[in-house]
């Protein structure tokens, strides 16, 4: 069933429906008639409704599948359509006070590598919207200063890059078979000779150009060697996620003890960080926060999370991460999304 559009609705319907949906975000239990009708001084958004009146509206609304009943008899609450359809059409947000921002640009200012300000500000936006902070870190290719390839067995090497920011990271290269002495000496020389300060891609991309024109003085085994060594990080970087989680004790909340299996299933799908940098990865084209509701995404379809979203970006507007919070559908929507917008906006002046 696709969500009616706003439109479609009476003013009545919309009036109740808001109040219904604003009262279930806020008490986390379904909303009945007769509390409906106490809002607003008797007068449910200033329309004069008797509990009977509102129970027909509230099952009108039922029927469009926009409110669900949890049990025989008790108020109604929000379906999944229904949050999307108040998230698009009512939502009226609220903007991150003072003492918010100052909290997340305490996160931004910690010392140390760029690494570290963005767990900080990751755990003060857990900690505000009381979910699980979560930020995409941008991929950064480390620049070469060293890569030497050493054998370890037939038909195997180590390649042990060392990057310009001291960092060193280890890979196992497949050999070819019958390799001449001297191919795996002459490789890593060419390499610190020729490719040393660039980027893994910028090397292979050189490497290529290179061979192809027969300016390169490496054989054909040494030349292979090269693009083996380079090869490996560039596929691994390319499809590793890096993914700061904070504050996921948030999501054991008072509602976990009644729904253990839902917030186990969720504490799992945090614990596949490749399929979490996937689902971010829908945000990065979006041009404001995106809200994921439930089973609208697959990830966390099982365990009925919602998860707010947002590209940060640099000075020419390129994407270099995304920064969101995962937590219960019944999240304040109305706060939480302005609160991921402004963390998205400082880590951009920041880190571009």
């Amino acid at each position: 069933m696709s969500t009616p559009p706003i439109t479609d609705l009476s003013a009545r319907a919309r009036e109740v429906f808001r109040l219904a949906v604003e009262g279930y975000l806020s008490s986390g239990v379904a909303v009945g008639s007769k509390t409906l009708a106490t809002l607003n001084g008797g007068r449910a958004g200033g329309l004069n409704l008797s509990p009977a009146s509102i129970r027909s509206v509230l099952h009108e609304l039922e029927g469009l599948g926009l409110l669900a009943a949890p049990h025989t008899s008790a108020g109604r609450l929000p379906t999944e359509m229904g949050l999307r359809l108040f998230v698009d059409a009512m939502m009226q947000v609220a903007e991150p006070t003072a003492e918010e921002r100052a909290t997340l640009a305490r996160g931004l200012n910690e010392p140390g590598p760029i690494e570290a300000a963005l767990a900080a500000t990751s755990a003060a936006l857990s900690d505000l919207s009381a979910c699980a902070g979560l930020v995409m870190v941008p991929r950064r290719e480390p620049r070469l200063t060293q890569l030497t390839l050493v054998p370890l067995a037939p038909g195997r090497a180590l390649a042990i890059m060392v990057g310009e920011d001291g960092g060193i990271e280890n890979r196992v290269v497949e050999l070819p078979l019958g390799l001449p002495p001297g191919a795996l000496e002459a490789a890593s020389n060419y390499i610190n000779a020729h490719l040393a300060g660039q980027t893994l891609a910028e090397s292979a991309r050189k490497m290529v150009a290179e061979i192809a024109s027969g300016r390169s003085a490496l054989d054909t085994a040494s030349a292979d060697l090269v693009q083996r060594g380079l090869a490996v990080w560039s596929q691994d970087a390319a499809r590793r996620p890096v993914l700061i989680v904070r504050g996921a004790a948030n999501l054991l909340d008072e509602t976990a003890l009644t729904d253990v299996e839902r917030v186990r299933s969720l504490l799992d799908d945090l614990e596949n960080k490749q399929s979490v940098a996937e689902l971010l990865d829908l945000a990065k084209d979006a041009e404001a926060t995106r809200i994921f509701i439930g089973a609208e995404n697959r990830l966390f379809a099982l365990s009925g999370s919602s998860v707010i979203a947002a590209p940060y970006r640099d000075r020419d507007g390129r994407v270099l991460g995304v920064v969101g919070v995962i937590g219960p559908t019944r999240l304040n929507y109305a706060r939480v999304v302005p609160m991921v917008d402004f963390t998205a906006q400082a880590l951009g002046k920041l880190i571009g």
